[in-house]
């Protein structure tokens, strides 16, 4: 999911920071913004309908004799890349615009075409912030329980945690279950400290 998003991200954000007009750089903000101020369960219950049986992907796939993906596995990572990509638009939008005009046309300047600045010049600066919004997308997806349970059969860290909480009641189960993410984000937070993400946060 996080891969994902850094690969959709970009070209959105490169187009908002270094193509768009200023007017227009403030809608697509706005509507980057939007959709995180609609309710979390709102989300994942339209992503339920549109990925069901009867749901408009199905209805729109019909003519063509395909059939949508269902429940399962390629779900979450369509609802999980749907509900994380403002987290990482944002960051990367944020890098893209610290860097300078003039170092682009230095790189123009200086003979490289614009895919040899674009891997020479821009994503080593942009990277840091990449990081910094797949902290975002990881962390989100490593806690969350309610969109696999809703949207497929398979189990997450969290949904493990939840179960044992719940009926189960088998507390020192979920404690032991409920280390792991802690443990994973601890090391990929120190990751991401040294290669830069927290300036780019």
């Amino acid at each position: 999911m996080t891969v994902t998003d850094a690969l959709l991200a970009f070209p959105i954000a490169f187009f908002m920071a270094k193509v768009a007009s200023r007017r227009l750089r403030g809608l697509l903000v706005v509507g980057i913004l939007m959709p995180l101020w609609a309710s979390y369960l709102v989300k994942v219950y339209a992503w339920r309908e549109i990925l069901s049986e009867d749901g408009i992907l199905n209805w729109a796939l019909s003519p063509l004799g395909i059939k949508g993906p269902g429940f399962g596995f390629v779900a979450t990572w369509l609802v999980f890349s749907y509900l994380w990509l403002p987290y990482m638009i944002l960051p990367i939008y944020a890098g893209l615009e610290r860097i300078p005009p003039s170092m682009l046309d230095a790189s123009g300047d200086l003979g490289a075409t614009p895919e040899l600045t674009l891997r020479r010049v821009v994503l080593p600066l942009v990277f840091p912030a990449i990081v910094a919004g797949s902290i975002f997308t990881f962390s989100l997806t490593l806690g969350d329980y309610i969109t696999p349970q809703l949207v497929s059969s398979t189990q997450f860290i969290g949904n493990v945690v939840y179960a044992n909480v719940g009926i189960a009641n088998n507390l020192p189960l979920a404690a032991a279950f409920a280390t792991v993410p802690v443990v994973v984000m601890i090391v990929y937070l120190t990751v991401a400290r040294r290669l830069g993400a927290f300036e780019a946060l």
